[in-house]
């Protein structure tokens, strides 16, 4: 069966299960809707937290950062794994006992004020936004690839049906798809990973075909060879700095454990022992992707690197005929996702380091003018099969996978998004005595208004998935966690630092970011390790947030008055997780 076909099958198929289940599942009252009802499993539960929080980050940028960057793409790896056992550890069942059905909530509470209540949920938005263009990203990639169709055509069927089964089924419809969802991209990121490794190692298991040997010769000594010899960076080494590589992987860490839409999974179990539980689970399923995602870098750089060099550097065999390119190729260039420029006008792939000024001369006196080939990171986990010539039904399932992923933290984005309009807003603030019904149909609409901007967002994301989804993290990092973590273990902070602490972390972080990645700017403020501050790039200036969010918070709060005795009988309640 034709690639096309077999895809639009298992990607609708895929799709029919989804809004199946959201069928089964439609929330009925403002509950069901908000944290389903408080009824879901610790199994249940972990699994629908790994595909919340496993995006299309984890699924089709991660191993493809890995690829290009090698050691220093470790950091994204480490950050994200670390962050959730932090999440597990500090977070998850102090939120829990608290019971209630958002994070602005809990802050709201917490701190004693309608205003904090407002500015979380405005951290809130940034964060989910700012997150959900990555994933309306991959969508549009997915589609604009594998079924055929220009990336707005893919953004308005992936709208759609995240639109059905969020809108009808809120967090009860959208946890038991998002056990789904998990089911389906863990089988396509790992077989296809299987396959390959017995390809090119002989070993099935990924995990330990990353240390297996090729040709003679382990993977990653081949690897640093193979793309050394074409004047980059060997794999093995980091170009990075230290304090760039610990900001990054700071801000990953408790941007991940300030992630309003995984926080929120922790509210939908019956009991705070199933909170424990539940996290235990969601680690182990987030560990078969995570353990995987290097291997399949490796591999993935590796075949795309031998395809296309095909020799030693400088022979006259050396470098692919584009006339011969194989299909993969083909295909992937249709999107604008691969291209090549024939500089010399030899009709070959010249695929090198021009930025290498040693192997840059070195190269012209091949009479090569420079690389010929840009290859989009994001490519590398969906175009791996293909390059390696897998089955049609295996592309097929990647694709499946791809949209998984995206769809279930996008999901799970938008309904924290709706929450914070329809119960923070709307009920908390502006409307307190709305009934339930009206309550339930704001959070439906809104919860449509935030599809619609999604949307709209991933199709023009600032950046490749995984750094866009980097930057929420920062974001998260900077503005919630800190205040989160200090209302479960310290009695003395109050309103006021809480409100500094989170919009100074906010504003730095945002207008770092905007300042190096945005559209404004400066010509002399040129994205460069050289401008940064302590050269800590915009992935991971977020900790550096969090650290003056702490410090405001903390400050403010020994100048002002202590919280209530009300207040701080609440917070030693919560910090012990007691059924």
């Amino acid at each position: 069966m034709p690639l096309e076909m077999l895809s639009y099958l298992v990607v609708g198929a895929s799709f029919v299960l989804y809004v199946g289940i959201a069928i089964w599942s439609r929330a009925r009252s403002t509950g069901d809707f908000y944290v389903a009802g408080k009824g879901v499993g610790p199994v249940a539960n972990g699994m629908a937290t790994a595909a919340d929080w496993m995006s299309a980050a984890s699924f089709i940028s991660m191993a493809g950062l890995i690829a290009f960057l090698g050691y220093d793409g470790s950091v994204y790896l480490m950050g994200w794994t670390g962050g959730y056992v932090l999440l597990a550890l500090l977070l998850a069942p102090y939120l829990r006992k608290f019971g209630k059905f958002t994070v602005p909530e809990f802050i709201a509470e917490r701190y004693y004020s309608q205003t904090a209540r407002v500015v979380a949920v405005v951290c809130l938005i940034f964060i989910s936004f700012t997150y959900v263009a990555g994933q309306m990203r991959g969508v549009g990639i997915v589609f604009s690839r594998f079924l055929s169709v220009d990336i707005e055509t893919g953004l308005a069927v992936g709208m759609a049906v995240v639109f059905f089964y969020a809108v009808l089924g809120g967090m009860k419809g959208i946890t038991y798809t998002q056990v789904a969802q998990y089911c389906v991209l863990i089988f396509a990121y790992t077989v296809p990973a299987v396959f390959i490794s017995i390809q090119v190692t002989g070993v099935a298991l990924p995990q330990l075909a990353f240390g297996g040997s090729v040709d003679g010769a382990s993977l990653l000594v081949r690897l640093d060879q193979v793309v050394s010899d074409l004047g980059f960076n060997a794999y093995t080494d980091g170009a990075k700095s230290t304090i760039d590589v610990f900001f990054i992987t700071a801000a990953l860490m408790i941007g991940t454990a300030g992630l309003p839409h995984v926080l929120v999974r922790f509210f939908t179990v019956p009991k705070v022992r199933d909170a424990r539980a539940s996290a235990g689970w969601a680690l182990l399923f987030i560990a078969i992707l995570y353990t995987t995602a290097p291997a399949v870098a490796a591999l993935a750089r590796y075949n795309l690197t031998e395809t296309i060099q095909q020799g030693p550097v400088g022979e006259a065999t050396s470098n692919l005929e584009y006339a011969a390119r194989p299909q993969w190729f083909k295909t992937w260039e249709a999107t604008g996702l691969l291209t090549f420029e024939d500089k010399n006008g030899d009709g070959r792939i010249q695929y090198y380091n021009d930025a290498n000024p040693e192997f840059a001369t070195r190269a012209a006196q091949y009479g090569w003018r420079g690389n010929e080939l840009a290859v989009d990171q994001d490519i590398m986990v969906l175009a791996n099969p293909e390059i390696a010539a897998l089955p049609n039904w295996v592309i097929a399932l990647v694709a499946a996978g791809a949209v998984a992923a995206a769809l279930s933290t996008a999901a799970g984005l938008l309904l924290v998004i709706s929450a914070a309009v329809s119960h923070d807003i709307v009920k908390g603030v502006l409307m307190p005595n709305v009934s339930e019904r009206a309550e339930l149909r704001a959070g439906r609409a809104s919860a449509a208004a935030a599809v619609l901007l999604a949307g709209y967002l991933g199709y023009d994301p600032p950046g490749f998935v995984a750094q866009v989804v980097a930057f929420a993290f920062g974001l998260a990092a900077a503005s919630l966690f800190p205040v989160i973590l200090l209302g479960i273990f310290s009695t003395r902070l109050n309103r006021e630092g809480a409100i500094a602490g989170m919009l100074t972390g906010l504003c730095f972080t945002l207008g770092y970011i905007v300042y190096f990645k945005g559209v404004f700017v400066a010509p002399f403020a040129a994205n460069v390790p050289a401008n940064w501050w302590f050269g800590i790039s915009p992935e991971g200036i977020g900790a550096l947030g969090a650290v003056l969010n702490l410090m405001v918070a903390v400050s403010v709060s020994r100048l002002t008055s202590p919280p209530p005795a009300e207040v701080v009988a609440l917070v030693e309640r919560i910090r012990v997780p007691r059924d």
